[in-house]
């Protein structure tokens, strides 16, 4: 993990609707909560801004997140967010306490490198299409990568790529192939348009 992210928080005292209301139309700050580990949940208030501005970067939905509250600091992961549907801004935020010793689910971004070489589009004639743009995995947290590379150069035409395909980092497991077989599930697949297919059939059938 190449970055570090710090989230400055504040404890908050009031709870219930009204009062994250209040937070938020009167200070311009969005309640959050940070829980597990067996501690109990602490009730915080983050700037909008400041929430807002760490959400413009990819590396930290997937990123061990240091938390300082009231003179602490505490490691976390992002568990969840609330949005507002108009002005799509942050309402509520989930913090979930980690532990070096503890494996944990995260899901993490799926970078696709190569796709303008991809064997299937520039001799297949083919279209790359994604089916998943983000991965759950399953890890400690000094293992957890920031993203799963996707590398598309040798995919041909009619190939499709499965989680099984995908290469991941020593210390990490894709959480759905835990589950068995029936769970491989496609991550992106490379096809030739409808019409060129039906082209290239019609060809070979008078061929």
């Amino acid at each position: 993990m190449s970055n570090e992210y710090v989230v400055e928080a504040e404890l908050r005292a009031d709870k219930g609707k009204g009062a994250s209301r209040r937070l938020r139309r009167l200070e311009n700050k969005v309640p959050a909560i940070l829980y597990g580990e067996n501690k109990e949940p602490v009730m915080l208030s983050l700037a909008l801004n400041k929430i807002m501005q760490s959400l413009n970067n990819e590396g930290f939905y997937s990123h061990i997140l240091t938390i300082n509250y009231d003179g602490k600091s505490e490691s976390a992961i992002l568990k969840d967010l609330q949005r507002h549907p108009a002005s799509n801004d942050v309402t509520h935020a989930d913090f979930l306490r980690v532990s070096k010793d503890h494996a944990i689910h995260v899901n993490v971004p799926l970078h696709f490198i190569n796709e303008a070489a991809c064997a299937g589009v520039k001799t297949g004639g083919g279209v790359i299409s994604h089916q998943m743009t983000e991965v759950e995995v399953i890890c400690l947290p000094g293992d957890l990568p920031e993203f799963i590379e996707v590398d598309m150069t040798d995919v041909e035409a009619e190939q499709i790529v499965h989680l099984t395909d995908l290469t991941v980092p020593a210390g990490v497991t894709i959480a759905a192939l835990q589950q068995g077989e029936d769970h491989d599930l496609p991550v992106v697949s490379v096809h030739k348009p409808k019409g060129a297919k039906a082209d290239e059939e019609e060809e070979a059938g008078e061929e």
